[in-house]
């Protein structure tokens, strides 16, 4: 048996979340035979996780049993494959440093901002330990349902839908899991969640750092990109970078950065304040190699809500933001 006996063989199995062969979905990502003749695979499957186990099985007893090799490792990734016909799911990942900075608050107007521009988002809220989307965007909490395949149907408010832990908590009890758990919730959220028809954009809303969350992402959403958060405090802007070297490292594109409560308006005298320092934003730009998208001043939009509307100055910024999102996510 030959390594290209072998990997035809493999490319006649079925990827069941398309019910087409490996060889059609391009599902083969690795496949290497050491030298002790253990064979060494990275499978991409449609349905990670609802199919990983079942075809787990079915290659182990075609390399083991049928085969005769002595042993073999696989490792499972989600798919990239999109068949004729359909349409590309992109992700967004909206990092941050450290907490504090408005990330979440910037996830959510900037949903807001591509629905304005006609387009359809949706938010995974993977800040599990301070999921904030569903109280921002003052969505009213109830039981999810799901579609006959078993997929959750996400809640939503203002043409954006979102997917949270808070869904699944009782009001007010904090999340205590460990990685192994935070790792199957997203799992669920990357790949049993049906999102709506010819959604064009997908918004993570990220934990601050480098932690699990960060790592996993790349797993579940390979072809994901990345969009950093900062203010223009020194501090903040010091552990951005950190944030975004490491999304860089891991094989992530980050596209730019959005500084936030970059000044306040003085409306008595009409001048900028910075409260919090100025160049924090341009810093992490700079060491990242990309541009700001936009400096967001401090405020509150004028019906009271954390949504700016298109008549908020901010309101205005996040739509310029958005627009160069969607050039660097090629949605134009």
């Amino acid at each position: 048996m030959t390594y290209e006996d072998l990997k035809k063989r493999i490319e006649q199995i079925k990827d069941p979340g398309f019910d087409k062969p490996f060889k059609e979905v391009n599902g083969i990502k690795k496949l290497v035979i050491g030298p002790t003749g253990v064979a060494e695979l990275e499978i991409y499957l449609k349905d990670k996780s609802k199919h990983e186990q079942q075809v787990k099985i079915e290659i182990i007893k075609l390399v083991k049993i049928e085969l005769g090799f002595p042993g073999i490792k696989i490792d499972f990734f989600e798919s990239e494959f999109v068949p004729e016909g359909e349409k590309l799911i992109r992700y967004l990942a909206i990092a941050s440093g450290k907490g504090g900075v408005g990330k979440s608050t910037v996830t959510a107007n900037l949903a807001a901002a591509m629905i304005r521009k006609g387009k359809k988002v949706g938010i995974i809220d993977a800040d599990v330990y301070g999921a904030s989307i569903p109280n921002i965007l003052k969505i009213d909490v109830k039981p999810l349902s799901s579609t006959e395949d078993e997929k959750m149907i996400p809640l939503v408010k203002d043409g954006i839908e979102v997917i949270s832990t808070e869904f699944f908590m009782p009001p007010e009890k904090p999340l205590m899991w460990r990685g192994p758990m935070l790792g199957k919730m997203l799992v669920h959220f990357f790949s049993g969640v049906k999102w709506q028809d010819d959604v064009d954009l997908i918004l993570i809303d990220l934990p601050p750092g480098t932690g699990d969350v960060a790592l996993d992402v790349k797993t579940y959403v390979p072809r994901s990109k990345v969009l950093v958060v900062t203010t223009p405090h020194r501090n903040a802007s010091h552990v951005a970078v950190k944030a975004g070297i490491g999304a860089q490292t891991i094989g992530h594109e980050v596209i730019g950065v959005v500084e936030n409560m970059s000044y306040y308006l003085n409306t008595c005298n009409n001048k900028r304040e910075f409260i919090f320092g100025s160049g924090g934003g341009e810093e992490v730009a700079k060491k990242l190699g990309v541009k700001v998208f936009g400096q967001v001043p401090i405020g509150q939009p004028q019906n009271g809500d954390y949504l700016y509307t298109e008549k908020d100055s901010a309101g205005k910024i996040y739509d310029e933001i958005a627009v160069q999102v969607m050039k660097e996510m090629e949605m134009e």
